[in-house]
């Protein structure tokens, strides 16, 4: 893809995704696949989600952290990986930006920010393909900010 086209990609990914976002996200469970839907937010090639540390997408990405999500037209593969507790320091500027994206429910009584396992997940993204408007955005994640 071009540099224009791409720029062009990175733009629309920012817009349609860089605010409290439901994407499917898949893991393999021992040869099967497996997925779920989880509110994300995405920046620079990263969609990061909070969870928790001893749920099955986490053990799964664990034992496999190849993954791929969906949304709004959009397929991607990555490769996800727990960031550990949402409190820990190394966290704090990326939860900062989570806590105003995802205050509609964030502190409804579904996050624990008390327990350690209560992690941050990054998905970093490898390569996908976006469709806007009629237009096939085939997208190589390889040369965004967040490597």
């Amino acid at each position: 893809m071009n540099e224009q086209k791409e720029q062009e990609a990175l733009s629309l990914m920012a817009e349609r995704f860089g605010c409290d976002t439901l994407i499917s996200l898949a893991t393999i469970d021992d040869n099967r696949p497996a997925v779920r839907t989880v509110n994300s937010y995405y920046e620079d090639g990263v969609f990061y989600a909070v969870t928790y540390a001893l749920s099955n997408k986490m053990q799964q990405i664990q034992n496999n952290p190849v993954v791929a999500v969906c949304g709004e037209w959009f397929t991607a593969h990555g490769i996800g990986e727990n960031l550990g507790w949402v409190c820990d320091e190394t966290n704090a500027e990326i939860m900062s930006k989570l806590h105003v994206v995802f205050a509609e429910w964030y502190d409804n009584g579904h996050t624990n920010e008390n327990d350690p396992n209560t992690c941050l997940l990054r998905i970093r993204l490898t390569d996908g393909i976006l469709f806007n408007n009629g237009i096939k955005y085939e997208i190589d994640f390889s040369n965004c900010a967040e490597r």
